[in-house]
């Protein structure tokens, strides 16, 4: 993602600035200086509300097939240490979302609960025992079907929304045909915050 270049200004150059003017300024030249570097980083800030979500995303991502084997999906979220996978047909669009909290849940552990932490939902795995049989056997079995996407011509603003509103830490991204492209996630937000202000 591109950055504005950062302009290298002088202590000179507000002073030859501030003789520019016909009138008398009732400013320092701190302060013209500290209002500068204000200015500069409320302009980085309202530059990176209009990036687009190809910009921000991260575009390796592993996906699964609703057919996949339920073992290989879990095996791919303990090796890949992430908590959930994108459902994607033959066409590589996107039909669902498959997630940590899906698998427990298959297993007959309490899950999906609004107001339980993730202490509540680790104690409810120990204190309840897995099912281990008459389980489903596909990804297809389990997934969610109503996935919330986004698509990759759209706004960092756009993704904040999205994400507020349907109290979710990560969005999966689509092209203009839903076939999946990328991912964002909260930490994808925090580093092009810090790319900004910094």
């Amino acid at each position: 993602m591109s950055k504005t270049a950062h302009r290298d200004l002088r202590r000179e150059d507000f002073q030859q600035a501030l003789k520019e003017f016909d009138t008398y300024i009732d400013i320092t030249l701190e302060d013209l200086m500290q209002l500068d570097k204000i200015a500069e980083k409320h302009a980085r800030l309202r530059e990176s509300g209009q990036l687009t979500v190809r910009e921000i995303m991260a575009p390796d991502i592993i996906t699964v097939a609703p057919d996949t084997a339920l073992s290989d999906a879990a095996r791919i979220l303990v090796e890949k240490r992430i908590s959930g996978l994108p459902v994607t047909a033959g066409d590589g669009k996107l039909v669902g979302v498959v997630t940590e909290a899906d698998f427990l849940c298959a297993m007959g552990i309490p899950c999906h609960h609004p107001t339980h932490s993730v202490w509540q939902t680790l104690e409810n795995m120990f204190r309840h025992p897995p099912r281990t049989t008459d389980m489903p056997s596909k990804v297809g079995d389990i997934m969610i079907e109503q996935v919330v996407s986004i698509n990759e011509n759209k706004t960092l603003q756009d993704i904040i929304e999205q994400m507020k509103k349907h109290h979710i830490k990560r969005i999966i991204v689509t092209d203009d045909q839903d076939r999946v492209s990328g991912i964002v996630t909260r930490s994808n937000l925090v580093q092009v915050l810090f790319q900004q202000i910094l």
